[in-house]
């Protein structure tokens, strides 16, 4: 058994393609419409055969209770690796992307916060 997939809610479908293939760099692997309804997923340029990211609209009142309070608390709604978190940091900030602090080290991962402007936080971690 294989994870081929695991998803994130976003406010905005548009904007969330938009930060994940131009702000982070992933690729758009899927964009099937179903309905009034939108399965549209990235995955990572560096691994084209991994897990796919749905970027799932909050379409329901619940969903959009829970992508909040998670928000607010200070969650992140999934995270992502990275071999060199000082250049990610300067190249993601030089693409406007806002992080909640520095990174801290977390025994054997550094970790930061960033906001992806949909209504997520991602944890951005490298292996010590």
């Amino acid at each position: 058994m294989q994870i081929k997939f695991a998803s994130v809610t976003v406010d905005d479908q548009d904007k969330a393609l938009k930060f994940y293939t131009e702000v982070l760099g992933f690729r758009k692997m899927a964009d099937i419409r179903m309905g009034k309804y939108r399965f549209l997923t990235v995955v990572s340029s560096d691994d084209p055969e991994a897990t796919e990211l749905i970027l799932e609209q909050a379409s329901l009142p619940p969903s959009k209770r829970y992508q909040k309070e998670r928000f607010d608390a200070g969650m992140p709604a999934t995270a992502f690796t990275t071999r060199d978190m000082a250049t990610e940091i300067a190249m993601l900030k030089s693409r406007g992307v806002k992080f909640r602090g520095e990174p801290q080290n977390a025994g054997p991962i550094l970790t930061v916060l960033f906001e992806d402007g949909c209504g997520n936080l991602v944890n951005l971690v490298q292996p010590n």
